[in-house]
């Protein structure tokens, strides 16, 4: 995989060839009203690192809210999550103003002091654009981790020291409530400096620093901007695509802020981090199936400690047989949303960006 969360890019070669399905034995026809939701169906599952551990395969747990909790847990996720993504439609979102948008923002690097690049804390790996560095060189940069909220402290502090390992600085923000906004302003002039510096030394006057806001698409950039200004000054709204054209803005008379589109490359190699896109809303909404997103969002929060199948009993009162997501959405359809399946996907990805299950990463630093 081109992101390497934890431990080694591909998954362990005993399970190389390994593949998660959810299959009904009862028979070929889905869920109907008339099922009763008491007596699920009966949940078969092939491959993965624990087979046992999902439902009936032969687990020695006789809790049916058993979380894996063992360290290596997130390595046995990663692994699970590369082999669930392989039979899906690949997740591609590239719409035209992005190309637009990137020969632009090239020729604007000239121009800045410093570049600021906004990153989602849930997923900070997957929205890291591939191509960053290499247009940047040697040019100063922070780095802000949006939505530090939605994160546990723990997580946070793991991310912090992974970057400052990197000698990489890192603001950790709420675009929403500006918390980190004052700290990226003093952290931007500083770094920046040295640029005035320079122009008395030729006998030039001094000028606002340049700092260019870069990032995905809805990772919070124009949000940041607009606490930082204390006044609306770029179109910001929850959803991707919003801002679709370059702009400066002036912060004071010491700074210059220029907004711009989120980038993202014209093709996604890496599937994990897309599925990891659409869980976090940081892409098109018509690039990717929700009923599969969420799908797979229900089997990794089974398994990961801080939520597990608990917690997802507690909110919809569902039990997760198997720990098969398409079959936990479709009981969820019958249940509350009258077979509309899109929108009961629709609903747990809603609770999961709304923080309904608590502050969860779906990251972890690669070490």
């Amino acid at each position: 995989m081109a992101v390497q969360l934890y431990g080694p890019g591909l998954p362990n070669p005993a399970i190389a060839g390994q593949f998660l399905q959810c299959r009904s034995r009862l028979s070929s026809k889905p869920l109907s009203a008339s099922s009763p939701l008491s007596s699920p169906p009966t949940i078969q599952i092939v491959g993965g690192k624990n087979p046992g551990w999902y439902g009936n395969g032969g687990s020695n747990s006789s809790d049916p809210f058993d979380v894996n909790e063992g360290e290596n847990y997130w390595v046995d996720l990663d692994a699970d999550l590369y082999h669930w993504t392989k039979s899906l439609r690949p997740v591609q979102w590239y719409p035209g103003h992005i190309a637009k948008t990137e020969k632009e923002l090239k020729e604007q690097l000239k121009l800045m002091d410093v570049v600021i690049e906004v990153r989602d804390a849930r997923i900070p790996m997957s929205t890291s654009h591939p191509q960053m560095d290499s247009w940047l060189g040697n040019r100063k940069r922070i780095l802000v981790l949006n939505r530090d909220d939605m994160i546990s402290t723990e997580d946070r502090n793991d991310w912090a020291t992974y970057f400052a390992r990197q000698g990489t600085k890192v603001v950790f923000s709420n675009g929403q409530l500006g918390m980190g906004t004052m700290k990226l302003n003093r952290l931007a002039k500083a770094l920046a400096a040295g640029v005035n510096v320079k122009r008395r030394a030729k006998g030039l006057l001094p000028r606002p620093v340049r700092a260019g806001i870069v990032g995905y698409p809805n990772v919070g950039k124009s949000s940041l901007i607009n606490r930082l200004l204390k006044r609306r000054m770029c179109p910001a709204a929850p959803r991707p695509g919003v801002t679709r054209e370059l702009k400066w803005v002036r912060f004071g008379k010491d700074l210059e802020l220029l907004d711009s589109p989120g980038i993202i490359p014209m093709r996604i190699s890496d599937q994990t981090s897309a599925i990891k896109l659409a869980i976090c809303d940081d892409i098109g909404e018509r690039s990717y199936n929700v009923i599969d997103v969420a799908a797979i969002l229900v089997q990794m929060l089974s398994r990961l400690p801080t939520v597990g199948t608990k917690a997802l009993y507690k909110r919809y009162k569902i039990d997760t047989d198997g720990h098969c997501g398409k079959t936990f959405v479709e009981k969820l359809t019958l249940q509350l949303f009258n077979g509309d399946t899109n929108q009961a996907a629709f609903r747990v990805l809603t609770d999961f960006r709304k923080g309904k299950f608590g502050w969860i990463s779906l990251e972890k630093p690669p070490r």
